[in-house]
């Protein structure tokens, strides 16, 4: 089987229906969105992007009574990092004390596994190890366990090298931090719960509607969308959660200071997969690198094991996977795991994370802003939503909902 053949397989998993309504939104024409305007033939809230986090703003705002169109520019919804990720639930210590990622993470993690549980949602608090390699790492994870507490974050733990083994006897380590609220979630199945849930509250989720640009008003947002039927649409408030093309959508809409627009640096992830069965059963992740985590273990639902990203900074989206990096995955791998050979890692698929600094540079804060002050009309940017912005969907969608409210 070919690297392409592999990689389609794992990003159709489960994939969302194209539609899980009937009548007019089953036509998935940008028509659609003239058909259920307002009476003057505007719009309320249209939330440009129909990945986990748009899908979760529109959720929110259609149950506080906001008339809500979702544009999507594919053929599906989470096209992109939403289905192009490991799926794991992050516990909240790897991020600065105060931070935006750090505060949704955390109440996002807590909602999301009281959601899952509500909606039945495949997901299981499985528990991560993070591991020292050497004695010098273990300084690192007290710092990662101290701002964890300060984040208020449950359930970590320094455990001694006995202690990893018996939880990971095939592990090599010096010593771990253990997460015990580390998780995993069917990503698909959640974007399905929550188009259901936006839908059932009266919103509508427009496929193949790419919004072109427009401009601001001083009554609202004017849109031009895309795709078969074109149309150009006047908004009371936008939420451009477009996810990579953010800020390239914030760069098409007249009246939005470009100076105030992040640049848009992309690094690309590859995943391999291990073949056969695992011999792990928590997630085993390395000390984090610049850019990303570190090459760590995760496993899906069905206890398989994936070893990834990586990290290639890229100018496009571009999803192509590269085979060679397999030798490099291996030695990474290889610190924590000696006994992996190169043999047992497949081709898996890549993604792309929506990076706000180039190489090199610090970690970054996710961006939600709001262009206007003037309550539930305006524009509101999310810039940056990478890990963990699946983790923190339902905070993000609160918090986007205050700024509109």
């Amino acid at each position: 089987m070919n690297t392409t053949t592999i990689a389609y397989r794992h990003y159709n998993r489960k994939r969302p229906p194209a539609s899980t309504t009937t009548g007019k939104i089953q036509s998935l024409r940008p028509g659609i969105v003239a058909s259920v305007a307002l009476s003057d033939g505007s719009l309320d809230v249209a939330v440009v992007g129909a990945g986990v986090v748009g899908l979760a703003i529109a959720r929110a705002l259609s149950r506080r009574g906001r008339e809500v169109v979702v544009l999507e520019a594919e053929r599906a919804t989470g096209m992109h990092a939403s289905s192009r990720n490991s799926e794991v639930l992050h516990a909240g210590f790897y991020y600065p004390v105060g931070s935006l990622k750090a505060r949704l993470c955390v109440a996002g993690r807590r909602a999301l596994y009281a959601y899952a549980r509500e909606k039945g949602i495949a997901h299981r608090r499985v528990g991560k190890l993070i591991v020292a390699t050497s004695e010098p790492e273990l300084a690192t994870l007290e710092e990662y366990r101290a701002k964890g507490e300060r984040n208020g974050v449950e359930g970590l733990s320094m455990i001694s090298r006995k202690e990893a083994l018996e939880l990971e006897p095939a592990v090599r380590c010096v010593g771990a931090l253990y997460s015990a609220e580390t998780g995993i979630i069917d990503s698909h199945g959640l974007m399905q719960a929550f188009r259901r849930d936006a839908e059932a509250d009266g919103a509508t989720v427009v496929l193949r509607a790419p919004v072109l640009g427009g401009r601001v008003l001083e009554s609202g947002i004017e849109l031009e969308v895309g795709g078969d039927d074109p149309i150009s649409v006047r908004c009371a408030a936008v939420v451009n959660a477009a996810g990579l093309r953010a800020q390239a959508l914030a760069r098409s809409i007249a009246g939005i200071p470009q100076n105030g627009i992040p640049p848009t640096p992309y690094a690309r992830g590859h995943y391999f997969v291990l073949s056969g069965s695992s011999p792990f059963r928590h997630l085993v992740y390395p000390v984090a690198v610049a850019g990303g985590l570190g090459i760590h273990l995760t496993l899906d639902l069905d206890g398989r094991a994936r070893f990834g990203p990586d990290v290639e900074w890229i100018d496009r989206i571009d999803y192509s996977f590269d085979e060679s990096r397999v030798s490099d995955f291996a030695s990474a791998i290889r610190r924590y795991w000696p006994e992996v050979s190169v043999s047992a890692l497949q081709p898996g698929y890549t993604g792309i994370r929506a990076k706000l600094g180039p190489k090199g540079s610090p970690a970054h804060d996710f961006i939600i802003e709001k262009l206007s002050d003037n309550g539930p009309s305006g524009l509101v940017n999310l810039y940056g939503i990478e890990s963990p912005g699946l983790t923190a969907s339902l905070a993000i969608a609160d918090h986007v909902l205050a700024l509109l409210s």
